[in-house]
């Protein structure tokens, strides 16, 4: 028999849920408020003891409301943290079962697509979502069989949300780890975000590549494509990733393809005259960068990457002179209509002259002593004095380094 103090909490319990069960919006907004309040941040059996062991009967209830009210943002945000509480004490293993029952992982992900749904609502589903994920690898995997990684992916690629493209990268970069059978359908993912439009997306879709490569293994030859690509980003932090990622891969078999890639961006093909990226541009003021300014702003990234991995490895140095590298910063120096290409191009080349002794002799060859010595005394600065024949001059060098040459030592190890 239970005792008169245990009678009393069942009927209280009773009492709330009859008024939940009967309350409409603004009364249950009111309910979610109270229990936020008194209940965040406590354990298991706290919350048992505050539902006299029937707190699984309450959530029942929020699963339920949110199953039929989730498509029409109905108190949402306070929904959706309540039933967090409950999936986050301590000790709770059971919630987390109970709301997965319900199909709970399926409709937190379906919120992510629905676009009348404001963007602090799909944060918290994320939230929850990285719960789930923290619970262990078969919660991982459940969220991945659910068409989780795409839901993710596309809402970090949209999302307006700076906040809440955080709080992706993080659940992204847990379901990349300790989840071997779906890491390589994560990191295909990330990839698929570069493309994008979104410079926040880009930089945080690069950091978590960037994070995944000691446990992936063997990289896509897919990555390079839109790797490269995201170097005509305007903006310099997604430059920033993309050469550290692009550090990273050099360990990787993608490295030939990723260094002629880059050797080929220095050499854009010349365009007769300026045309818009995109014409449907919504307003005036949205217009976008013409796409030969695009091509140099890749072509410029292209050789500060070159240098930044040259001087990495002397390996990856001599590979990139057999690829032409120095025909190809060349022919960047001598692009008068973007100063930023000539300013890194002249900062790697100066590298590879200084390095390379042969490659020091090519290039004075090419340059004439005059000019040569005007790169030598100042090599961040010598392209300013060029005059528009010298330029022509270094953008059709046919400057041509022998493989073999190449693969000589350079002058540090020679000494």
């Amino acid at each position: 028999m239970t005792s008169v103090k245990e009678q009393e909490a069942i009927r209280k319990l009773m009492v709330f849920l009859q008024e939940w069960d009967s309350a409409h919006k603004v009364a249950r907004s009111r309910i979610l408020d109270n229990f936020i309040e008194s209940n965040d941040g406590k354990t298991e059996p706290e919350l048992e003891l505050e539902f006299s062991q029937g707190a699984s009967l309450f959530l029942a209830r929020l699963t339920a409301w949110l199953r039929m009210s989730y498509m029409y943002s109905t108190c949402l945000d306070k929904l959706l943290k309540s039933i967090g509480i409950f999936l986050s004490a301590a000790s709770g293993r059971r919630y987390l079962i109970e709301f997965l029952e319900i199909g709970g992982v399926l409709i937190l992900l379906e919120m992510l697509g629905l676009n009348h749904l404001k963007e602090e609502d799909k944060r918290e589903s994320v939230k929850l979502l990285q719960l789930v994920a923290d619970a262990g690898r078969k919660y991982k995997e459940l969220i991945c069989e659910s068409y989780g990684v795409r839901s993710l992916t596309e809402f970090l690629a949209t999302s307006n949300s700076a906040e809440a493209q955080e709080d992706v990268q993080v659940l992204l970069e847990s379901l990349g780890r300790s989840n071997p059978k779906y890491q390589n359908q994560v990191y295909k993912g990330l990839i698929a975000v570069l493309p994008c439009t979104s410079p926040r997306a880009q930089q945080l879709a690069l950091q978590t590549l960037g994070g995944m490569q000691d446990v992936v293994g063997e990289v896509p030859s897919v990555l390079v494509e839109p790797v490269l690509g995201v170097l005509c980003s305007v903006h310099l932090e997604v430059q920033y990733e993309a050469i550290q990622l692009l550090k990273a891969l050099m360990a990787h078999e993608v490295r030939p393809a990723l260094l002629k890639g880059l050797v080929a961006l220095l050499t854009p093909r010349r365009k007769k005259a300026f045309t818009f990226c995109d014409e449907t541009t919504k307003g005036p003021t949205a217009l976008r960068l013409r796409e030969p300014v695009l091509v140099y702003i890749q072509q410029a990234a292209a050789a500060k990457a070159i240098g930044v991995l040259a001087k990495e490895s002397a390996e990856v140095a001599e590979e990139l002179i057999q690829l032409k590298v120095v025909h190809g910063l060349m022919v960047a120096v001598g692009n008068l209509d973007h100063v930023a290409s000539q300013r890194h191009a002249s900062i790697s080349l100066e590298y590879f002259v200084h390095t390379f002794p042969f490659v020091e002799e090519c290039v004075k060859k090419a340059l004439g002593h005059t000019l040569f010595q005007h790169f030598m005394d100042s090599p961040e600065m010598w392209y300013t004095k060029m005059d528009p024949v010298q330029a022509e001059e270094l953008a059709s060098n046919i400057v041509d380094i022998p493989g073999d040459m190449a693969r000589m030592q350079s002058r540090g190890e020679q000494e």
